[in-house]
């Protein structure tokens, strides 16, 4: 059962706003924390069904401010993977249970932080080859499957559009066009699975204006505020929330 109350709220309406700055100025990456840390709270699966409608509004949101200036081969082929990641996160959500998301999606949380540190380091080396096309779609199917079962698909989306030599407009406005697309698609099984609900769409009436709202400030932080400096709350904020995630999950 959801409860639309304060504590509820305060918790829901920074997030929300935060996958918003995220997806709408830094590359749809670190948007799905808002899930993870609403998944502290509720079921897992009530979170992502909060938070799927939000991410479509910013979806939305974002196209027109970077409309046109996506790498349209490089996003086709990772639309044309993610419709079947989705249909295989559709079969695997089916035989799960709430604790086994939690640890799922702790994990993921947990791994996208140690991935991007590790790149950070230069442990992992992207961008200094460019992958063939046929990677893109399975970049394309690890991009549908991962969102589908925490939101997180961004990673998989950045191992293959850094290698093409995007710029960073270029980069954003891809990932804007390919999760819009990919969350479209993940739209009619969230319904067939029971995850709207009278109470996720009355959240997601009062959520709204901060999902915007966010969306606004990610497009004008685009150009000004230090990545470096986002993504190191960010990851902050994962790595918390996907180890209390994965203990609440086993424990």
């Amino acid at each position: 059962m959801l409860s639309l109350d304060l504590s509820f709220f305060s918790i829901a309406g920074p997030a929300v706003m935060f996958a918003g700055i995220s997806k709408g100025g830094f590359g749809s990456g670190a948007a799905f924390a808002a899930a993870s840390i609403l998944a502290l709270v509720v079921p897992p699966a009530m979170a992502l069904g909060v938070m799927l409608p939000m991410l479509m509004l910013i979806d939305v949101a974002s196209l027109r401010p970077y409309w046109g200036k996506w790498r349209w081969q490089d996003a086709k082929l990772m639309i044309v993977g993610g419709v079947p990641g989705v249909a295989f996160g559709v079969v695997l959500f089916t035989m799960v249970s709430d604790d086994a998301l939690r640890v799922l999606i702790g994990a993921i949380s947990v791994g996208f932080v140690v991935w991007q540190l590790s790149v950070g380091q230069g442990l992992i080396k992207l961008g200094q080859m460019v992958w063939p096309d046929w990677v893109g779609w399975i970049a394309g199917f690890a991009a549908g499957f991962t969102s589908f079962v925490s939101h997180a698909g961004g990673p998989p989306a950045a191992i293959f559009l850094l290698s093409r030599g995007l710029s960073k407009t270029e980069y954003q406005a891809s990932t804007v066009l390919i999760f819009w697309a990919i969350n479209a698609a993940k739209f009619v099984p969230y319904a067939f699975l029971g995850m709207f609900t009278v109470q996720t769409i009355q959240a997601n009436i009062v959520l709204a204006p901060f999902a915007l709202l966010g969306a606004w400030l990610g497009v004008k932080a685009h150009h000004l505020v230090s990545e470096r400096l986002f993504f190191g709350f960010t990851y902050l904020v994962l790595m918390v929330t996907g180890v209390k995630l994965i203990w609440d999950g086993l424990f």
